[in-house]
């Protein structure tokens, strides 16, 4: 308000002024008339937007935003301590800015997994043994990167075809990318290629097809480019997302996709660039993932996935944690040997949240399981550390009082699937929700 009064004033003084003088200068004092109102309404509409913005962080962010940052690198402590006393400052300083960013982040896993790699059982330098291609690629090791990549090599009609067939209706497709050599001179016709077509065949020309391009140049914003095609002609739908990913591109993004029936949603990191309701057109005639790389300079621009995975569901967990009384997912991840939760996790713990609010007489215990790597004394202690990574992640981001929650761990003492497999031992990496 006292903007307006200010711009009010300024305003009285302009018109004095301009009374004193010849009306010659009538239509100048109309334009700065028009002018002052024109910058008291901008005003006006950034406090309105401002105030707004504050209501909406409110609803899912603690109350005291300054006390919950800390350094990315901190994983929560593993204290069991539930006392009201205790909990009120240390549990808060256990969420990190990362965990903060993704809080609103709403994609939701499958639980049953249908092809999960990471690599790991594959020799640096070989082509991964579960992929087909008519081209080359190999297995890597990445400086200052956890893990095992596959790198894909550029090239027209050249595809990378993972051994998944039959996809359900309802599923979803996660993968990490890094990149290297992107830079201003990276061309605007180099992308990242996505298809989910009705053959494994390494060609592009099937009869039914969806196909999302992720722009990797950085001297522009090209966002993802979306096309359905089907019964051999193309679909009704092109869309043309303005999604701005090249900072995302250069900094180890994680891509995620779900299809429920027609709908199909994109994401990079937290943001979903892409919800289109109808782009499925048949359902059931889709059951193949293909990736391919155009437009990149070879041995400069390189690409490289990892931690593939593709599991059917992605359902509402919240309608039956309230039937059942009890959820176990796989799809709240961790880094490898380590409580801090992975952000891209954090869909699944916003709809337990939902849940808490919706029913205030419900307490939960959230129980860690872990795969056999490693000894049992260890992976007890994980399995306890995680479930309280979880915990506290409901209490600190969503506000859901600790003394609803418990936690504890099984470590690897309870499989249900192989621990000989990266597919077993991602089913076995799990977090279970039991109401008390």
């Amino acid at each position: 308000m006292r903007t307006v009064m200010n711009f009010k004033n300024l305003l009285g003084t302009v018109l004095i002024g301009f009374f004193l003088v010849p009306s010659a200068n009538a239509q100048i004092l109309k334009r700065l008339q028009k002018s002052a109102e024109r910058t008291v309404e901008r005003k006006l509409e950034q406090k309105t937007e401002k105030e707004t913005g504050k209501v909406m962080d409110s609803i899912l962010e603690p109350k005291d935003r300054s006390s919950t940052k800390k350094s990315p690198t901190d994983t929560p402590k593993t204290s069991n301590d539930t006392s009201e006393n205790t909990s009120a400052e240390s549990r808060k300083k256990n969420v990190s800015d990362d965990l903060e960013v993704y809080s609103k982040f709403d994609f939701v896993p499958g639980d049953k997994i249908l092809f999960y790699d990471d690599f790991s059982q594959d020799f640096v330098g070989d082509f991964p043994s579960k992929w087909n291609t008519n081209g080359t690629g190999e297995v890597v090791k990445i400086n200052n990167v956890e893990g095992n990549w596959f790198e894909l090599k550029s090239g027209h009609n050249v595809f990378y075809v993972p051994d998944l067939k039959n996809l359900p209706e309802d599923y979803t497709i996660e993968f990490d990318i890094v990149t290297q050599g992107l830079d201003k001179e990276t061309s605007s016709s180099a992308y990242l290629q996505l298809f989910l077509s009705d053959t494994d065949k390494l060609v592009t020309s099937t009869a039914n097809y969806i196909q999302s391009s992720f722009s990797l140049c950085q001297y522009n914003s090209y966002g993802i480019h979306s096309t359905n095609y089907f019964n051999g002609k193309s679909g009704d739908i092109t869309s043309n997302a303005t999604a701005d990913i090249r900072k995302d591109l250069l900094n180890q993004p994680h891509i995620a996709i779900a299809v429920t029936k027609n709908r199909y949603r994109v994401w990079v990191n937290e943001n979903k660039h892409l919800d289109i309701p109808r782009m499925i057109e048949e359902l059931n005639v889709l059951n193949h993932l293909k990736l391919s790389v155009l437009g990149t300079k070879e041995g400069k621009e390189r690409i490289f996935i990892s931690n593939l995975r593709v599991a059917e569901g992605g359902e509402d967990l919240r309608r039956k944690l309230i039937s059942e009384g009890r959820i176990s997912t796989n799809g709240i991840l961790f880094n490898s040997g380590s409580s801090k939760i992975k952000p891209q996790s954090l869909g699944i713990i916003l709809q337990i949240s939902q849940v808490l609010r919706q029913d205030e007489n419900m307490k939960l215990n959230i129980v860690g399981h872990t795969d056999s790597d490693g000894s049992s004394d260890a992976n007890l202690k994980l399995s306890k550390e995680r479930a309280q990574a979880v915990k506290d992640a409901l209490v600190n981001l969503y506000n859901i009082p600790e003394s609803r929650l418990q936690s504890d761990g099984k470590g690897a003492s309870n499989p249900v699937a192989d621990n000989t497999t990266p597919d077993g031992k991602a089913q076995n990496r799990r977090v279970e929700f039991i109401t008390l």
